[in-house]
């Protein structure tokens, strides 16, 4: 490895040497922030309607909710699949032609695929075909996804001033946060207009018949503003680097897989307990929440809805209900994503992140104490609120320095391929198969979560193991650290 001399910069739109533009501080934020807000509000939005109505409308020849369920999350996990891949196609676009347009391209085939989700017909409409179809836009879902991530935090980071990595690199982060608000709030605003099930646990007809879609359809107007902020950015100083000095890649992948496997499997693992416990808190937790408790579930026996019985051992709240609380949880999410910046950038990734990482395994112990289940309405409400917030708080805390480590393991020309590809590998590991197997463990528990918390803690130590085989990178030379 090679480090390259750095120019002197300004922060106030210019370079000091040349005057050649900049990207402003405003401009860097917005652009990164408000793009990974878009795709995770899209990615969100799949999430929720694959716990509330994918079920009953793309799958519904399943005689057992349980099966239909997680036929819906098997799909939700097609996404993972294709993120390394998208990761790959983006990545080697990112390295070799600049970070911004390949970051309109992926924003582009992630709207477009979520547009269209909004238009499918259903399998009472064309059979097996429907979900066939589903499939495929998922799977563009996450092509998209799997380039957006890296080249919106090296948006940020590779514009970032000295020695506050860290904390810009958190900027494209809170799109997670607020991705999930939007989606949701969107979802419970429908909810609230359209008439309800008198089944907590069922969908009302109207948003099945036609409610669910506007979700879907509103992502058009989001990827409009989206794309015209990201046009008006620059591209970076450090990609610019790598092509004056001759640097950029042929074929990034090889270059990264021969010189940077070690930091491949390390960033990897790093991110699986992020993964695992940012999807065990979106989308298990809306099942588990929104699923009958033995009573309710008789009472709503009494009352002829046959399916009933087949949901027991959950909260029981209604859905609109766990949605605010959840999104109380999620404000906690973002703060903390912020918070996690400053306090990287002063004590380091890796110090932070084992830390933090200790804490996610022992809350995976905690989730029979906040999720144990009770009769009574108030004990249940406080405990599941205690543990969204301890949850989403734990998260923003280890989501947030993901946005400067992942790149820093990486040289500047292979820089947008090998962190995207880390990230998406420890998608397929930590998230794909997350919500899946919490269900999965949920059921051999007899509807109490302990397993699914101890599935949690086992994804924390495999995290430890990697940030313990580690090195802190806050001081590196980012800018001018290009690979021979």
């Amino acid at each position: 490895m090679s480090a390259k001399t750095v120019s002197p910069e300004t922060h106030s739109g210019h370079t000091a040497e040349t005057g050649q533009k900049k990207n402003t501080r405003g401009r860097v934020i917005l652009a990164s922030l408000i793009g990974t807000s878009i795709e995770f509000y899209d990615f969100y939005v799949y999430a929720t309607a694959a716990v509330l109505v994918f079920p009953a409308l793309f799958f519904p020849a399943q005689d057992d909710p349980t099966i239909a369920l997680l036929s819906s999350f098997a799909i939700f996990g097609v996404a993972f699949v294709a993120r390394p891949v998208g990761a790959l196609l983006f990545g080697h676009f990112g390295d070799k032609h600049g970070r911004k347009v390949t970051l309109v391209a992926s924003l582009l085939t992630m709207g477009i695929s979520t547009f269209i989700i909004g238009l499918l017909p259903t399998f009472d409409q064309i059979g097996y075909l429907a979900p066939g179809l589903l499939v495929l836009m998922r799977f563009g879902q996450g092509l998209g996804l799997g380039g957006e991530w890296s080249g919106a935090v090296l948006v940020a980071t590779e514009n970032a001033p000295k020695g506050r990595r860290a904390l810009w690199g958190t900027f494209p982060q809170v799109g997670a946060p607020i991705g999930f608000i939007l989606a949701n709030g969107v979802f419970l605003i429908i909810n609230w207009m359209l008439p309800h099930s008198d089944n907590p646990a069922l969908a009302s007809e109207a948003f099945l018949a036609w409610g669910w879609r506007i979700p879907f359809l509103i992502s058009a107007v989001l990827v409009i503003i989206g794309l015209w902020v990201r046009l008006s950015l620059v591209e970076s100083d450090s990609f610019t680097r790598v092509v004056e000095s001759g640097q950029v890649r042929k074929l990034p992948l090889a270059s990264v897989f021969r010189s940077n496997w070690r930091n491949l499997i390390i960033g990897t693992f790093i991110m699986v307990a992020t993964y695992s416990l940012f999807y065990l808190m979106t989308t298990f937790t809306l099942t588990f929440g929104t699923t009958p408790t033995a009573p309710q579930a008789e009472a709503l026996g009494a009352k002829g809805f046959t399916t009933a019985d087949a949901w027991v051992g959950g909260l029981g709240f209604g859905r609109n209900d766990f949605i605010i609380m959840m999104i109380v949880g999620v404000i906690f999410f973002g703060i903390f994503t912020l918070i996690s910046g400053p306090m990287a950038d002063f004590l380091g990734r890796r110090t932070l992140l084992i830390w933090v990482t200790i804490l996610i395994i022992v809350f995976g112990g905690t989730f029979s104490l906040f999720l144990g289940g009770t009769a009574d309405e108030t004990p249940r409400m406080v405990g599941a609120m205690a543990f969204l917030v301890i949850g989403f708080t734990l998260m923003g805390m280890t989501f947030g320095p993901m946005g400067a480590l992942l790149p820093e393991l990486f040289p500047a020309n292979v820089r947008y391929t090998g962190s995207a590809f880390a990230y998406n590998m420890s998608s397929i590991l930590g998230a794909a198969v997350a919500p899946f197997i919490a269900v999965w463990l949920w059921k051999v528990g007899n509807g109490n979560p302990w397993l699914v918390g101890i599935y949690l803690s086992s994804m924390g130590v495999l995290t430890l193991i990697a940030l313990l085989f580690s090195r802190e990178t806050k001081d590196d030379d980012y800018a001018g650290n290009i690979t021979d």
